[in-house]
């Protein structure tokens, strides 16, 4: 059976992406470290680098997607991932200003949804058909959908260091139900997945 699952890099005190991000520095100062395990340590985490990008759709924030702010947009534009992104699915990236869908390379296309988290999961599950969807980041959007209990699994990727300050995970989702199904480290990282059980009341 497909589920939502989210998959997101973070320091041990919490943040996903560090302060001042902007286009040099996407993700914001320092933040690039969280990250140091896919691109130094691929062998040793290929499983869970595969498990990342094997959903059937992704969703992300529109922060994720571009550093453009407000009601305009750089039509020239297309992410940060190059011609060739690494996702090979539909995204559906949430605005509150719509823009026409880019397709690109490799089966790639950014859709743009304008009419909510709900919108935007009914949609993806319909583009993943029975395979799983993905909430990709950022903070904002991965909190807003915990808060909605709309995560089956969380899977946090536990970089060993502090950033003191930036994004950070879990901000007004409430009291969540985790239960830890599955761990493993290697020296840049701990991997974690937690069942989400959605909200305690």
């Amino acid at each position: 059976m497909s589920k939502v699952t989210c998959d997101i890099g973070i320091s041990v005190d919490g943040f996903v992406a560090g302060p001042n991000q902007r286009l040099e520095e996407p993700l914001g100062d320092g933040a690039e470290r969280l990250h140091r395990w896919m691109f130094e340590e691929p062998e040793a985490n290929a499983e869970v680098i595969e498990k990342i990008t094997s959903a059937g759709a992704y969703i992300m924030g529109r922060n994720m997607f571009g550093p453009d702010r407000g009601p305009t947009w750089n039509p020239d534009w297309s992410g940060w991932w190059g011609e060739e992104p690494p996702y090979h699915a539909p995204v559906f990236v949430l605005t509150h200003h719509p823009r026409e869908s880019i397709p690109m390379k490799g089966g790639t296309t950014f859709h743009f949804v304008a009419d909510g988290i709900e919108s935007a999961m009914a949609q993806a599950r319909q583009a993943a058909g029975d395979r799983d969807v993905s909430v990709a980041g950022g903070a904002s959007t991965v909190n807003q959908y915990l808060a909605a209990g709309l995560i089956d699994e969380l899977r946090l990727h536990i970089a060993p260091l502090v950033l003191g300050e930036g994004e950070r995970l879990f901000e007004g989702v409430g009291d969540l139900a985790l239960k830890p199904v599955e761990t493993s480290r290697t020296p840049l990282v701990t991997h974690v997945t937690y069942r989400v059980g959605g909200p305690r009341r």
